[in-house]
């Protein structure tokens, strides 16, 4: 698939609405609908678009604390850390990193204890040599959805 304008523009505005019909993106860059329909599914299809999901207020809903952890871990074990500390729910981010850490996990929290909780259960997870905590004091963008 050849990844035009087009389809450009299709992803920009399926990430302002992904609700929007196809119908009613297809008026909006003057296509018909079934190309947009075909579009839409070869994106789908090449994992250009992996999902659709709904974007939430995490303060709104009690999680007022945004954490930054660095892990470090023994040689040979990151990716195995990496994907047990990604199923834990409050974890929205989990990145291998340069420099001193070998993780960066991103997580949030609705209070210090359960913040603590958490640290303490990756320090708990065999191969963890260290973590150090950063709290994010203010959120100047938190957004993903761009192209």
């Amino acid at each position: 698939m050849n990844f035009d304008e087009k389809d450009e523009k299709i992803l920009k505005h399926l990430l302002v609405d992904a609700r929007q019909s196809a119908r009613h993106l297809a008026n909006q860059l003057n296509v018909s609908t079934v190309t947009m329909i075909s579009r839409i599914k070869k994106l789908e299809e090449k994992k250009i678009i992996e999902g659709y999901s709904v974007r939430l207020n995490h303060e709104a809903l009690g999680y007022d604390i945004t954490a930054i952890i660095e892990v470090t871990t023994t040689k040979g074990k990151m990716i195995e850390i990496e994907e047990q500390i990604a199923k834990i729910e409050n974890v929205c981010a989990v990145y291998d990193i340069t420099g001193n850490a070998d993780t960066l996990v991103i997580g949030k929290f609705k209070d210090r204890k359960s913040l603590s909780k958490f640290v303490k259960k990756i320090l708990s997870i065999p191969n963890v040599e260290n973590t150090i905590t950063h709290l994010v004091l203010n959120t100047v963008k938190e957004d993903n959805r761009f192209i």
